[in-house]
């Protein structure tokens, strides 16, 4: 299997999975800072995108992703894998979730991930459980991950720009 398209969850994946609200409702939720620095590690290899449900939170799970230069789609948690069989080969994807219903996602993709405090339906299915958590560094344990088994390890030893051919996008 040689992956093309890496698709995460956004909470409790890219996020801790907290929701912050006030009485005018939801307005914020934490993400990782080094993730992004791990997903530019990918770029070379294959297309990175998110999904997230949560219709509400929407607008701020979009502001951190397009600030990274990914895109977010807003797909039902339920309705999941048949969103991503419309679109893609699903033995070319890798899906990485967290939540009581990935695991019907993972069961049927190339390859699944599930974060470290994942449900035990999706860690069961996954065929990598990170040590981390949601929203913190998990995602970038899984990048780390993904180029070793898949593509080409990442050398510590060297630049970033050194271990792949970018430069474009090094902020958070």
């Amino acid at each position: 299997m040689q992956p093309k398209i890496f698709i995460l969850d956004v909470d409790g994946v890219l996020t801790d999975g907290g929701f912050y609200y006030t009485e005018e409702g939801k307005v914020m939720k934490k993400f990782s800072a080094d993730d992004n620095d791990a997903l530019s590690l990918l770029r070379p290899y294959m297309e990175v995108l998110f999904v997230t449900g949560d219709k509400r939170g929407f607008e701020i799970s979009n502001k951190r992703i397009s600030d990274m230069h990914f895109s977010l789609e807003l797909v039902s948690t339920i309705k999941r894998i048949d969103w991503i069989k419309e679109r893609y080969n699903p033995e070319e994807v890798i899906y990485m979730g967290d939540g009581i219903f990935d695991h019907y996602v993972m069961r049927e993709v190339g390859y699944a991930i599930s974060t470290g405090d994942a449900d035990l339906h999706a860690q069961k299915y996954a065929n990598y459980v990170t040590k981390r958590y949601g929203g913190h560094r998990a995602v970038a344990e899984a990048c780390l991950h993904i180029m070793e088994k898949f593509f080409v390890p990442y050398d510590e030893k060297k630049l970033p720009q050194d271990n792949i051919n970018f430069a474009r996008d090094w902020t958070v």
